[in-house]
């Protein structure tokens, strides 16, 4: 299959099934992210790989007492270990992630985004897991790895529910477990009423983790190109107001960019990698220029 024609797959009835989605999945991670992390690190491993001269503030039960006894001088055994990690994938599920664009919702592009990276960290042997979170129920898949389990993953993400908003009672030990080292990506459109989402986001940020945020909107969210009176119905409160587009477009969009550059720097100073990723943008090309900025942390 080449690699276009995982846009022919971007149907419901192959979106909303575990087979489905994993076929679309292999389809993106073979034509466009295969290769992206295969480096290995030295590092105090299992596997023995060679010896390199003793330096002052090395591990000393690396050391080699028999090479020592022989040489008289002080080696350290190094190992290559495999750069595993666990992937942890927070989405939020709240009622505005059903916006649709060309018959295509936020939630279910995020399906397919996180099915492809999901796909990549397990065929490299990580664990990957998932939380959803709206104002109704907060689930998780723990991290784990395995056929079974990825495939576990798949059916959770087909079970996803979008409902109500943002909860205001979570806090960041629900969503990450600090003892851990972490790679975290938290998939949202980032509607938020009081800076709710962001600052739960920022609470993640630790230093033995990396977060990194995918920014869901649709390009009509962005660029407003709406014609004569139109109806607009917020999903989260069902509140709908009638403007013109015409006189609401520049302040919208004014609005609109200004709300984005102030969540942006808020996200890049506390340390928390941020993307903007369209609903009309190519899903493999935006994956892949998204993990080549992030080479290494996947």
């Amino acid at each position: 299959m080449a690699k276009d024609d995982y846009r022919a797959l971007l149907k419901p009835d192959v979106i909303n099934t575990v087979s489905g989605l994993s076929l679309i999945s292999r389809v993106i991670v073979d034509g466009y992210l295969s290769g992206l992390n295969r480096s290995r690190r030295v590092g105090a491993g299992l596997e023995f790989s060679q010896y390199r001269g003793y330096e002052p503030g090395d591990d000393l039960r690396l050391l080699d007492w028999k090479m020592l006894a022989r040489s008289g001088r002080y080696y350290i055994k190094q190992s290559e270990i495999d750069t595993h990690i666990t992937v942890k994938f927070i989405v939020d599920t709240s009622a505005s992630m059903l916006h649709k664009e060309e018959g295509l919702s936020k939630m279910e592009y995020a399906n397919v985004l996180i099915a492809s990276l999901a796909h990549l960290a397990h065929s490299q042997g990580d664990a990957v897991g998932l939380l959803t979170v709206n104002n109704k129920q907060l689930e998780t898949l723990q991290p784990a790895t395995g056929k079974s389990h990825f495939n576990r993953f798949l059916y959770q993400l087909l079970k996803l529910k979008n409902q109500g908003s943002w909860p205001e009672r979570i806090t960041s030990d629900q969503l990450h477990n600090r003892s851990h080292r972490e790679l975290v990506f938290f998939i949202t459109d980032l509607y938020e009423q009081s800076e709710e989402i962001t600052t739960m986001i920022t609470a993640l940020k630790t230093s033995r983790n990396e977060v990194a945020v995918i920014h869901l909107l649709g390009k009509q969210e962005l660029e407003f190109n709406h014609k004569g009176q139109v109806i607009f119905e917020d999903l989260e409160s069902g509140e709908k107001v009638k403007v013109n587009a015409r006189d609401a477009r520049a302040q919208y969009v004014q609005a609109m960019q200004s709300s984005m550059t102030i969540i942006k720097e808020k996200l890049l100073s506390s340390g928390v990698g941020y993307d903007l990723f369209t609903l009309d943008k190519h899903l493999g090309e935006a994956l892949q220029l998204f993990l080549k900025k992030r080479a290494n942390l996947i």
